[in-house]
């Protein structure tokens, strides 16, 4: 599915033109597993690469409540399947192919379910242990992000 034209809401902000977006990255953890999906082809930014559950910081809320709202809408995962969610230390990644500079706010959460749904961000799932999600074809910076919570 084609990646629909974004339309900000009241309050949110456009990040599509600006250079510097800050984001966060979710690794979700599951008995020992954590959830890799694979981005739609048609998505606008890193098409078919495997990453954790992310999105634009564009809206005002806090990282751990934007971390939520991504889980619920982008793999179907309910606030009260999620047991703990922790933040990791922020890092940017300098993007040339987009010329952009991704603020990264890493959130490791750690789930209930291995039951997931995807939406049309995704186009598949996988739960694989840290050293084989390493070997994916990974977003760029997403092996960074596994890094400040796993260490190699």
């Amino acid at each position: 599915m084609q990646e629909p034209v974004f339309q900000p809401k009241s309050g949110q902000i456009d990040y599509t033109n600006i250079r510097r977006a800050p984001v966060i990255n979710c690794v979700v953890k599951h008995d020992g597993k954590i959830l890799l999906v694979q981005r739609s082809a048609g998505m606008k930014f890193y098409p078919s690469y495997w990453n954790g559950v992310s999105g634009f910081l564009d809206d005002g809320r806090s990282i751990l409540q934007k971390a939520k709202d991504e889980l619920r809408e982008e793999v179907g995962i309910e606030e009260g399947r999620i047991v703990r969610m922790t933040e990791g230390t922020v890092f940017e990644y300098e993007e040339p192919l987009y010329d952009r500079v991704w603020v990264v706010h890493p959130v490791l959460a750690e789930v209930a379910t291995d039951e997931i749904t995807l939406d049309w961000e995704a186009q598949k799932y996988q739960w694989v242990t840290v050293p084989e999600a390493r070997s994916f074809h990974l977003l760029p910076g997403f092996e960074k992000v596994l890094d400040v919570f796993f260490r190699k």
